[in-house]
Order: C-alpha cells, then structure tokens, then sequence
C-alpha cells in the first residue's frame, strides 16, 4: 500500500467522499425531512374556490347543490357585522376547550398507566377496546339524560369521545419507545422516574400528538352533533337551522366556520410539535 493512500487530505479521496475545496458534505438523512410549502395549500383551497365560482356562475354547477362562494362570503359578512358569529362561536370554543381537554387530559394519563403497569393494561385494554367501536353521537340521549340538556351533556360527549382514541394513540406511542434507549439508562443507573421523564415520555411524544389531531378532530364533529340537540346558540345550533329552511348560503357559511377551526386546531399542534419536538432535527 502506497504511502499517499494514508494522507487524510488526499484530493482524490476528498472528492469521492464529497467534499472538494473544503466544501461540506450534504446530510443525505435531509432528504427525508418535510419541507414547509405553505403557499401550497393556499394555492389548492384557491384553486377549488375558483372552480366552484366559475361553476355556479357559468351554470355547469346548479345553485340548488352548491352556492356561489361569493354568496356564502356575503353571508358571512353579514353574520359577521350583525353579532351573530360570535354568539354562536364563543359557546363552540367553549364547549370544545373543556370538553377536549377533559377529555385529551384523562385519556393522556390513562394511556401511560397502561403503557407502564401491567395490571392497568390487562385490567383497562379490554374495555377500551370495548368503549371505543361504539359510535359516541349514538350515545347523546343518554348523555342527554345522565347530565340534563344543557351544558354538561354537550362536554361529556366530546370529553367520552375525544378520551378514547387519546388513550389508544397514547399507549401504543408508549409501547413504541425504543427499549434500547431504556436499557441504556438503566446501564447508567437512572431511576425509574427518571427514564420515564427522560426517554419514554419524550419518545413517545410524536405518537401521542399524531394521537392529539385525531381526537380534536373527533371532538369538533362531536361538538356539532351535541349542538344540534338543545342548543339555542352553537355553529351545530346554526347549521341545523340553515339546513332546515334550505338556506345553502348560511349553511356553508357554517361548514366555513367548522373548517376553519380545524386549520386553526391543526396549526397549533404543528406549533406544539415544533416546540416539543425540535430534538429530531
């Protein structure tokens, strides 16, 4: 073997590795990163708004299965600057913010007890798998008569149906911790809390916010469907009176609203992952 095959700096060898002129080396991991494109989504929800006007305008879309979204956005207008958007959104946020965190909160704790102990995972895992098939809006009347009409129906549906699948997420994201990471620190001799707080909470922190948007998600249709029932003021209040006179405009009005809430819940989970998670990049 040829002395110069032993010189770190061989130019030859630089550049097969990559590296030329003290240039770096791209990561190539970084291929696997998403990147943000956000105008991206701007350009498609503009893009389908555009088809709908100038399919209702044209006639090839009939004002009797789709409004004109420049009517709907006259509608909101009008919702707007007479009050009544938020006497119905202000009793939505509400409902939503207690119930889902009632909910999301208990399903959390419940999902590491079962993630962790043996006995809360054969005690609790069949009953979760019980509780979770049932349709939650199937089960409202009943609410309905455990709490009354009124506001405690409406946060125990969304608590009951956002606490199931925030179980499920949460123990599965706790059973998919890497055990050699746990292995590793009882090597170093940490104590059992410690390897909780340290590697299996933060290990399983994407799966249970992967968990989060499901269950939120699950907690606005939820909201909706407990609204319909009982509730003077409410968007499942607002929709259901559009939809019985036919009034298409206020009635995508209202589904406006609802898609907004749910962009508007999505970005702050992506905000709380980016937070939470910054460690994986």
């Amino acid at each position: 073997m040829s002395e110069a095959s032993h010189k770190p700096n061989d130019p030859d060898r630089l550049k097969a590795g990559g590296v030329s002129n003290g240039t770096a080396v791209n990561f190539r991991g970084g291929g696997f990163a998403p990147k943000p494109r956000r105008w991206v989504g701007f350009v498609v929800f503009a893009g389908l708004i555009a088809i709908a006007e100038w399919g209702t305008r044209s006639g090839w879309i009939s004002a009797l299965t789709l409004p004109r979204p420049s009517d709907v956005l006259d509608t909101f207008k009008q919702l707007y600057s007479s009050g009544l958007l938020f006497k119905h959104l202000v009793p939505s946020l509400s409902r939503l913010a207690v119930g889902a965190a009632a909910g999301v909160t208990a399903g959390v704790i419940v999902g590491v007890l079962i993630g962790l102990f043996s006995y809360f995972r054969a005690g609790l895992v069949p009953l979760v798998a019980a509780i979770f098939p049932i349709p939650k809006i199937a089960l409202l009347p009943l609410f309905v008569i455990w709490f009354g009409i009124d506001e405690g129906s409406k946060y125990a549906l969304i608590a009951f149906g956002t606490f199931t699948p925030t179980v499920v997420a949460t123990y599965g994201a706790v059973d998919n911790v890497d055990r050699t990471l746990i292995r590793m620190g009882q090597s170093f001799g940490l104590s059992w809390f410690s390897i909780v707080r340290k590697i299996v909470l933060p290990g399983a922190m994407p799966g249970i916010l992967s968990g989060l948007r499901i269950s939120l998600a699950i907690a606005i249709i939820l909201l909706v469907a407990a609204e319909m029932l009982g509730a003077e003021y409410g968007i499942g209040a607002y929709i259901l009176e559009a939809g019985s006179l036919y009034d298409l405009e206020r009635l995508f009005a209202g589904v406006v609203i609802l898609s907004v809430l749910g962009v508007v819940v999505s970005a702050v989970i992506g905000a709380i992952e980016r937070y939470l998670l910054g460690w994986r990049n």
